[in-house]
């Protein structure tokens, strides 16, 4: 009944997914100070469990079980009620579990993006509380209005593999996260481990040939040219930002091409199927010369952004969608549209104001969800828990201290 070519590529993609969370930890753990550690690696791993139990109850429900052409949609499929293993995912390749599983990864991650802008600073409770509301409150409507068929897949909009829906609103609630908790009373002067963060974004850029790659859902052409342009922007944007960080700082810097990478990385994933590899380098360069700018301009607003989530994911995936506006094309994928220097005009209109509407809409809801959560129970660490995170919040050491 189903494809095994198919099948067995999307568990291989799922796979590779869910290995980014991990990856994101490291990614994150390596930049933080030794006696942080821990604190911001918990909150990435136990994504991995709470988004799971969620997406099973009733998240994986509401982002694709009706609602056509809505904000969310409803709760028929909520428990995988009425689904078997022999239940089909659209044109009947792929079984819906292996749908259910493959987008389940993307919700683990996206959450997990923010923690790196509030790290040091967020009381783990209050993270717990955070991750659901924000889940159900934000994230879950975007996939639904994009990839669920609800109101912006029936406007037109395009978003391959996660520019919006991931990107670009955990980039704009991390601003907001920032903006609400404030500045770190300690902070940390320097990465403690540099090798961890290059372990990190090795595994982050294995798993989004699995992120972009696997979007297409199937074993065609498309598949090829989202997993070729990946890797074309992330190795054209980690040169770009160390190139910049060379001549504005006086050295080459490893962490530079490191952060670099990623940002080519977040850039191209929601153009990744519908651009060519012409235009996957020229997204690269300039999105590590775009979101190094940004990071600049982070700094001189003494934004307290620790690891750069806004510079690097929001701002990447907001000019992500921007590029597919303008360099998108139907000679290279058919199922995509033309850009504006195509002739699309309307097509990129459409892409501008859903990155303006859903990054208003993420900041927003962010900053007064976590002015709520406070009103339960504290968001923000004290100065004491700060300078000693891990031991006081969970009474565990990543190192030996000495």
């Amino acid at each position: 009944m189903f494809d095994t070519g198919n099948t067995g590529f999307m568990l291989v993609a799922t796979s590779l997914v869910m290995l980014m969370t991990p990856g994101l930890a490291f990614f994150y753990g390596g930049l933080v100070g030794r006696r942080n550690v821990l604190s911001i690696m918990i909150q990435s791993f136990v994504s991995m469990g709470v988004t799971t139990i969620i997406w099973w109850a009733f998240g994986f429900s509401l982002c694709f079980s009706g609602g056509e052409g809505g904000i969310i949609g409803n709760l028929d499929m909520a428990f995988l009620r009425g689904i078997t293993a022999a239940t089909p995912f659209g044109d009947g390749h792929i079984p819906m579990f292996v749908f259910f599983a493959y987008q389940m990864m993307f919700a683990i991650i996206t959450p997990a993006l923010i923690t790196g802008a509030f790290s040091n600073r967020v009381r783990f409770g209050a993270y717990l509380l955070f991750l659901v509301a924000w889940l159900v409150l934000v994230y879950f409507p975007f996939v639904h209005m994009i990839w669920g068929g609800g109101l912006l897949a029936k406007w037109g909009v395009l978003d391959f593999a996660g520019g919006i829906c991931v990107h670009n609103i955990a980039g704009m609630a991390a601003l907001a996260s920032v903006l609400f908790v404030g500045r770190r009373h300690v902070a940390d002067a320097v990465p403690h481990s540099i090798p961890l963060v290059a372990l990190g974004t090795g595994l982050l850029w294995f798993g989004w040939y699995g992120f972009n790659a696997g979007s297409e859902l199937k074993v065609d052409a498309i598949t090829g040219l989202a997993f070729l342009n990946t890797d074309i922007a992330a190795s054209f944007a980690g040169p770009t930002w160390l190139l910049l960080a060379w001549i504005m700082e006086r050295k080459p810097k490893f962490l530079g091409f490191l952060t670099g990478a990623v940002a080519g990385l977040a850039t191209i994933t929601p153009c990744a199927g519908y651009v060519s590899p012409t235009s996957a380098a020229l997204i690269g360069i300039l999105s590590g010369a775009i979101c190094y700018l940004a990071v600049s301009l982070k700094n001189r607003m003494k934004w307290d952004d620790a690891l750069d989530v806004w510079g690097v994911h929001g701002v990447g995936g907001m000019i992500g969608i921007i590029f597919l506006g303008l360099l998108g094309s139907t000679a290279v994928n058919s199922a995509g549209a033309n850009g504006l220097i195509y002739g699309g005009g309307d097509f990129f209109v459409k892409q501008l104001v859903t990155v303006i509407v859903s990054s208003v809409y993420a900041f927003v809801f962010t900053y007064v969800m976590l002015w709520v959560i406070n009103k339960v129970t504290p968001v923000r660490t004290t100065e004491v828990e700060e300078r000693e995170l891990d031991e006081s919040l969970h009474g565990e050491s990543a190192y030996e201290q000495l």
